[in-house]
């Protein structure tokens, strides 16, 4: 998800230098909702709907992702009233279990959380993705090799003091975890870790799976 976000601001970064030349031959410098209409405009010339994946659908930039991506191109941090605003809209996406259930099988939500399968062209519609959670999480100490873009998850359950995730002691810690999986923005606005609930990626029974994983005393990820 952030790697389409990145190709569109790499874009806008283009028009930007591409418009600057025509600067300084008089021309007014370009507002950002003329910048946001050439790097759109670059897309819809440059990609094409293949298989499963759409242009329209992959590329897609809601408020979040525009004022996050023109915060990162600018270099200047959004302040603190947006970034309340944009959290607290991220937040009403949140789908809570249906079922009430917040944990489901630590077994599957290991496999979940280690395949990076998925959402290419060559996939099917309905074929299951997997979470691409070791891409940038240390999940357990038997890894070798994994991604460290996000803090690791090792004794993710552990070090918050779960030891019991169906205990009302440990609910508050339980949401948390949900909800950051279904959509992190809802906590960080700009967040690289992808809206995994939000935007499709993973189903309600496979988000359930990954909470089991970092939060269940068996889980490698607590031993």
């Amino acid at each position: 998800m952030k790697k389409t976000t990145a190709i569109t601001a790499a874009l806008s970064a283009l028009a930007i230098a591409t418009l600057a030349g025509c600067a300084g031959s008089g021309a007014g410098t370009p507002s950002a909702t003329e910048l946001d209409a050439m790097a759109q405009k670059m897309v819809q010339e440059s990609f094409h709907d293949k298989g499963i994946v759409k242009v329209k659908e992959a590329l897609s930039i809601d408020e979040t992702l525009q004022a996050c991506d023109r915060a990162d191109v600018s270099g200047v941090p959004l302040d603190a009233a947006t970034i309340k605003r944009l959290e607290a809209t991220n937040f009403k996406t949140i789908q809570w279990p249906a079922d009430g259930k917040y944990l489901g099988d630590w077994k599957s939500g290991e496999k979940i959380a280690q395949s990076g399968k998925g959402r290419t062209w060559t996939d099917k519609a309905d074929s299951a993705n997997g979470g691409n959670c070791y891409n940038c999480h240390q999940i357990d100490k038997k890894e070798i090799s994994y991604g460290t873009i996000g803090p690791s998850l090792y004794n993710y359950g552990k070090l918050r003091g779960v030891t019991d995730p169906s205990s009302p002691q440990a609910q508050e810690i339980v949401k948390y975890t949900w909800g950051k999986i279904w959509n992190s923005k809802a906590y960080n606005a700009c967040s690289n870790m992808p809206r995994a609930g939000y935007k499709g990626i993973l189903t309600q029974k496979q988000v359930a799976d990954i909470v089991a994983l970092l939060l269940d005393p068996k889980s490698p990820v607590n031993q």
